[in-house]
């Protein structure tokens, strides 16, 4: 086989049907297909890594940033545009612009305005080089990396026959789509990360990761809308150049629109604003632009933006409709969140007929009741939320909201902490719940599940392969149905049934813990083990037995006892159990050492140790790592930022030691 025949046919089929899916969203052929021409180009890259080009696929990813966004200057500025916020303004713009030229008539452009964040792209001989945010419109980050990850986004242009292009730059926009980053924020919420606001700080948060891998799992999507710079090449007007970009293979501003007078703009400016809903990519307005290259040099700019373009933006949409109910729905958290049932009404472009509430205090602090006339509105143009209540047309017979005490999907009881301002299910088998208790239970401190991520997990999910927690060790009787999910061979099956096995070996604390009470972190799970030794003594244990346990307060013990008498909680240990899971404490408490009778806390950054194996050496000398300081503590452990642990142990007259101090005590 002619090697390098082969990786050029494969590069070249892979890119055109990149460009198939992410550019034309027109597939032509299936995943399974893709996936597998992928690998043979990836296994023939690493045998022959000298025949690896720029524009091959298997370079979108990279395994870290080379830099950490070193600055670039833009030889040509990335202006921003001037707001309008009437039609009165847009008219008042077309004076200007046909004043300044001496013309009555002038020829417009109006994209749409897709909230994202503003990038260069930067090709050399049709080769995808570098590219770069915008910044301040002068100096900008070098994101290259991290862009390369976008699949829409051509490593080689499709430069037509006859046409030189030595440097090309353009200008687009990277957005997230509105479903990709509902999704996003259902990931977040699930592994109790912050959730981004909107779409467009969404996008930026993901396109400036130090990790390119994280961008790619981010599913970001570019729409290019300029070019700044072609050498070898003229136009005379921008929808020309914009139909050349898409020849060259690049997503487009979609479906522009060229008009002959003003009129036209106003009227597609509000067929925009109309459908703006419906749309795949959030937008907050509208852009303005003279069609004619030459007519923009004549006009040129100001200080801050171009003389012949503007952005008109829409203004948020609130109206008043009827609140006909309160349900509840169940996060991945198990957070009970309040929705709103209304009566439908149109705004932004759709049919709203829910809203989020938010919390129990959230309608508290407005007075929301049943049967109330609400202001309603998109936050960020997606989400509808609730603004307030028209007092003065409130009804005689409005009804006030409680939050329920049980969760509406499982029964188990619902919670809420002091000072805390969201309501939980503590259900173990709730299936509202579910991912992220197996996220939890197969995680590094607690049952220690190598390659059950959260992507299988969904899989799993959604297959209907488990239903539970304890449906992860009856998966090895569904060999064949593992092997075929996407990216799960029969190697990836193999490890991850081994792992599950072996993970039937650990210690107690880590199945307590992995089974996610609510305030018994690892810590608190190992001393618990310790103490009962096995998992039925632990669940025959009171609050007072629990309390006897070292550093363990009435706030630990409440919970702990309260979720190990929950019937679902009782039914998945006894089905861990059949399962073969180890339910006793393996820890051997080491009373003699160096350390015997002494408790350490830790504070601040070490210079050669991390905290687990400070933690380490410390239990296996006989000692114990204490979460805070009090009277009790024999010693701080502090390292460089020290905080609070420090400033405490000064006031309690608590000893401090350092890390070198800390080694010679280790030795005795």
């Amino acid at each position: 086989m002619d090697i390098e025949k082969r990786i050029s046919e494969l590069r070249e089929f892979l890119n055109y049907h990149n460009h198939k899916y992410y550019v034309e969203d027109n597939p032509e052929i299936q995943d399974y297909e893709y996936d597998k021409y992928y690998h043979e180009l990836v296994e023939l890259e690493e045998k022959y890594p000298h025949l690896i080009t720029m524009d091959s696929p298997t370079q979108r990813v990279g395994g870290q940033a080379e830099n950490a966004f070193t600055k670039v200057i833009h030889e040509v500025k990335m202006e921003s545009l001037s707001d309008v916020f009437s039609i009165e303004e847009l008219y008042a713009f077309d004076r200007r612009v046909r004043d300044a030229l001496g013309n009555d008539y002038v020829e417009y452009i109006v994209e749409k305005k897709i909230d994202g964040l503003s990038v260069s792209l930067e090709y050399e001989n049709g080769l995808f080089k570098r590219g770069s945010t915008r910044g301040d419109g002068v100096i900008g980050e070098d994101v290259t990396n991290n862009l390369k990850t976008i699949r829409s986004i051509p490593m080689k242009l499709s430069i037509p026959e006859g046409v030189s292009l030595p440097y090309l730059e353009v200008r687009g926009e990277v957005f997230m789509a509105k479903k990709d980053f509902l999704v996003l924020n259902e990931r977040q919420e699930a592994m109790e990360q912050k959730l981004f606001a909107n779409p467009r700080n969404a996008a930026a948060g993901s396109l400036r990761q130090l990790e390119p891998s994280v961008t790619a799992s981010r599913k970001l999507d570019i729409y290019v809308f300029n070019i700044q710079r072609a050498d070898g090449i003229n136009f005379a007007t921008h929808s020309e150049a914009l139909y050349f970009l898409k020849k060259l293979g690049f997503k487009i501003s979609p479906d522009f629109k060229v008009c002959n007078t003003i009129e036209e703009v106003i009227t597609e400016v509000h067929t925009v604003g109309e459908e703006r809903g419906n749309f795949s990519f959030e937008t907050d307005g509208a852009v303005v632009k003279i069609n004619s290259l030459a007519e923009r040099e004549i006009l040129g700019s100001t200080s801050k933006a171009p003389r012949w373009a503007v952005a008109y933006k829409y203004p948020p949409e609130e109206k008043k409709t009827r609140l006909k109910d309160i349900v509840i729905q169940v996060g991945r958290t198990g957070a009970l969140t309040p929705n709103a049932v209304l009566e439908p009404v149109r705004l932004a472009g759709t049919t709203v007929s829910r809203a989020t509430l938010h919390n129990e205090d959230y309608i508290k602090e407005r007075d929301i009741r049943i049967g109330d006339q609400v202001w309603v509105r998109k936050a960020g143009e997606i989400i509808p939320e609730i603004l307030g209540v028209d007092l003065s047309a409130r009804p005689e017979n409005t009804t006030e909201f409680k939050m329920p005490e049980n969760c509406p999907v499982c029964g188990a009881p619902a919670v809420r902490e002091e000072q805390e301002a969201v309501t939980r299910c503590t259900g173990i088998e709730c299936p509202a719940r579910l991912f992220r208790s197996l996220l939890h239970f197969a995680s590094r401190d607690a049952m220690n599940i190598e390659g059950l991520g959260p992507a299988l997990i969904e899989m799993l999910l959604e297959k209907g392969l488990i239903t539970g927690i304890p449906d992860l060790y009856t998966l090895y009787n569904k060999r064949e149905e593992l092997t075929s999910l996407e990216r799960m061979g029969e190697k990836s099956v193999e490890n991850l049934l081994l792992s599950i096995e072996k993970s039937k070996e650990n210690d107690l604390s880590k199945l307590l813990f992995g089974l996610g009470a609510r305030h018994i972190g690892k810590r608190a799970a190992q001393l618990v083990a310790e103490y009962f030794k096995t998992m039925d003594a632990i669940m025959a244990a009171s609050r007072e037995d629990l309390q006897k346990v070292e550093e363990f307060g009435e706030k630990m013990a409440i919970s702990l006892e309260s979720f190990l008498k929950q019937e679902q909680t009782i039914h998945t240990i006894n089905l861990l159990k059949e399962a073969g899971v180890n339910m006793e404490s393996k820890i051997q408490v080491q009373k003699a050492g160096v350390f015997a009778g002494l408790t350490f806390v830790l504070t601040g950054t070490l210079p050669t140790y991390s905290r687990a194996e400070a933690t380490g050496l410390i239990e296996e000398r006989g000692g114990k790592v204490s979460g805070s300081v009090s009277k009790k503590t024999s010693y701080v452990l502090a390292g460089e930022e020290a905080g609070s642990k420090l400033d405490k142990a000064v006031q309690l007259g608590v000893k401090i030691i350092d890390e070198g101090t800390f080694i010679k005590m280790c030795d005795g």
